[in-house]
């Protein structure tokens, strides 16, 4: 698949890169970095979003150029969609109508695209994002290195995650050399955040709770809390990872009310503690460490299901390999 992404670019000139709504790292991060590549090969790109840009990411090269659109609104020959699981993922309607490019990680993502590159080995979509780059033979400059480094850093969880691997600090260690700067990208998107998000963690941490075995911890957020603490949804992104900093914690379970019985869960955890399964359970889906779904539904209702099945999922879980972790960042 990467030869057919190859040849497309080299066959034709305008393009667009998207990435899901409320976006990441790794999504802005590879996204910026293929525009760079793109425009350095002499071709008419752009990045649109149906989302802003989160203040953690604004400091990335060219996060300024990116446009905030409700649909895709330019003639492109082709639009590079990355880190979506389906083509409603973006949220910008206009896509069906589009030559798509899907480029993803997630070995679960639809075929939805006239063109699919899925790479499940990769650590993040800016891992493929650089082998591209490399093989069309692209210069890498300061600018790609810092988006692709800054895609690297999110989706391994500053490389604590499984999905490090050597192959990943080779890489990281290329993009420090072609101008990627660790310390300066590391405070820009982890010290940088707005006070907002701090008052929403107090508010969401005051809300943790385990089970009577200590293995499973859940906690809340209320629209209530998001409206006294000034903060957006956004600023609910990493909460989750608290609960399961815990030693005997092994699955985590995050409630945010969207609306009136309307909740999306993130589900995490530890070891070969498979989430995935309970996401798919009420639609959803994700890595075996993180996944999720959004469901409408009462909330005693709902998290009494949603506890029992990670019970279930931790009662089944085989023994850890050498006591090693196995955390994956959610899409």
């Amino acid at each position: 698949m990467l030869g057919q992404v190859i040849d497309l670019i080299e066959r034709h000139q305008r393009f667009a890169i998207t990435t899901h709504i409320r976006p990441d790292g790794d999504g802005l991060g590879s996204s910026l970095a293929l525009c760079w590549i793109l425009r350095g090969l002499g071709k008419e790109a752009e990045v649109i979003t149906r989302d802003a840009v989160p203040l953690a990411y604004m400091r990335l090269p060219g996060a300024d150029e990116i446009r905030v659109v409700s649909d895709v609104d330019r003639d492109y020959e082709a639009v590079f969609v990355i880190e979506c699981s389906d083509v409603e993922r973006p949220g910008l309607p206009g896509l069906q109508n589009q030559f798509v490019v899907n480029i993803d990680h997630h070995s679960t993502t639809a075929l939805y695209a006239n063109i699919n590159w899925i790479d499940s080995t990769a650590a993040a979509v800016g891992e493929m994002v650089y082998n591209l780059a490399k093989a069309i033979g692209a210069k890498i400059t300061p600018e790609i290195a810092s988006c692709v480094y800054a895609a690297l850093l999110t989706d391994t969880g500053s490389f604590h995650f499984s999905n490090t691997t050597e192959r990943t600090f080779k890489i990281a260690s290329e993009l420090v050399r072609h101008g990627a700067q660790p310390a300066k990208l590391s405070q820009a998107i982890f010290y940088n955040y707005p006070y907002a998000k701090v008052c929403l963690v107090g508010e969401v941490l005051s809300t943790l709770k385990r089970d009577d075995t200590g293995r499973i911890a859940w906690i809340t957020m209320s629209k209530d809390a998001m409206e006294r603490t000034g903060a957006t949804e956004d600023d609910s992104d990493g909460i989750i990872n608290y609960p399961l900093t815990v030693g005997d914690v092994e699955a985590v379970a995050f409630f945010r009310e969207l609306q009136s019985d309307t909740f999306r869960i993130s589900l995490r955890s530890k070891n070969r503690v498979n989430v995935a399964r309970v996401a798919e359970h009420f639609g959803g889906g994700g890595h075996c460490n993180a996944a999720g779904f959004t469901v409408k539904a009462s909330f005693d209702e709902l998290s009494r299901q949603v506890l029992d099945e990670l019970k279930e999922a931790v009662r089944n879980a085989p023994p850890a390999v050498n006591g090693s972790a196995r955390e994956i960042k959610p899409r």
